[in-house]
C-alpha cells in the first residue's frame, strides 16, 4: 500500500506539471505576430480613432484582442471576456459594442473609436473631463468601457432610440437619471462609483441641452 508521504511528492509532481502544461497553453503569442500555419487569415482594414490600420489576423481573433495585442491599443480593457461586465465597451460607426464579443474580420471598412480616440490628456472629451471632476474613474479599470458607453448613451438619447424604461416608445426619450442607470447597465464598476458616473453624464447631457 502506497504510505502518504509518496502520494504527497506524487501529488505535488503532478501539480507542478499541470501548471507548466497552463503556463505554456496560455503564454501569449509575440507582438505582431503572423497567423500560425494552417490556421485561416484574412486582411482586414479599418479606422481606428481616424487612422487607417491594416491586419492580417486569424479569422478568429476578436476586435478587442486586435486592438490591444496588434495594433496595442490598450485602452480598451479586457475584463471578462465574455461580454458581461463592459470594459471592452467601444464605438463602431457610432455605435457602442463589447469587442470582446465581435470578431475583428466583421468590421471591414469599419470606424472604430476608443477611449484613446475621445481626447487627449491635453485636450479631454467633456466626458472624460466630468468623469474626473465628479470623481467617476475610481479604480480605472472600467473606465473607458464606461465612458465610451456614456458618450454613446448620450448619443442614443439624441437619435431617439428608446430603453426599456422609456414610458412611451414613440416619443423622443429624455435624458433623466434612470435612462442613463438602464442604458450604463452593461458597465460593471466594481468600486461602486455609479452615482458619481450617473452624476457626470448628468452634467454633460445639460451642456448638450
Amino acid at each position: 500500500m502506497q504510505n502518504s508521504c509518496d502520494f504527497d511528492v506524487s501529488r505535488r509532481d503532478l501539480m507542478v506539471a499541470a501548471a507548466a502544461a497552463a503556463a505554456v497553453a496560455t503564454a501569449p503569442s509575440a507582438a505582431g505576430a503572423q497567423p500560425a500555419a494552417g490556421v485561416p487569415s484574412l486582411k482586414v482594414s479599418f479606422t481606428v480613432n481616424g487612422k487607417a490600420r491594416d491586419l492580417e489576423l486569424d479569422t478568429r481573433t476578436t476586435l478587442l484582442d486586435a486592438l490591444r495585442e496588434h495594433l496595442h491599443v490598450a485602452g480598451t480593457k479586457k475584463g471578462c471576456d465574455h461580454g458581461q461586465c463592459g470594459a471592452c465597451t467601444v464605438i463602431v460607426d457610432g455605435r457602442r459594442i463589447n469587442s470582446c464579443l465581435t470578431l475583428a474580420v466583421m468590421h471591414q471598412g469599419g470606424s472604430i473609436t476608443t477611449v484613446e480616440g475621445l481626447g487627449t490628456p491635453d485636450e479631454l472629451h467633456p466626458m472624460q473631463a466630468a468623469f474626473v471632476k465628479h470623481d467617476g474613474y475610481q479604480c480605472g479599470y472600467c473606465t473607458p468601457g464606461q465612458i465610451c458607453s456614456a458618450v454613446a448613451v448620450l448619443g442614443e438619447i439624441e437619435a431617439g432610440i428608446p430603453s426599456h424604461v422609456s414610458t412611451d416608445l414613440t416619443a423622443r426619450p429624455q435624458a433623466t437619471a434612470a435612462e442613463f442607470r438602464e442604458r450604463m447597465s452593461g458597465n460593471i464598476c466594481r468600486c461602486g462609483a455609479y452615482s458619481n458616473i450617473v452624476e457626470a453624464i448628468t452634467e454633460v447631457a445639460g451642456r448638450k441641452a
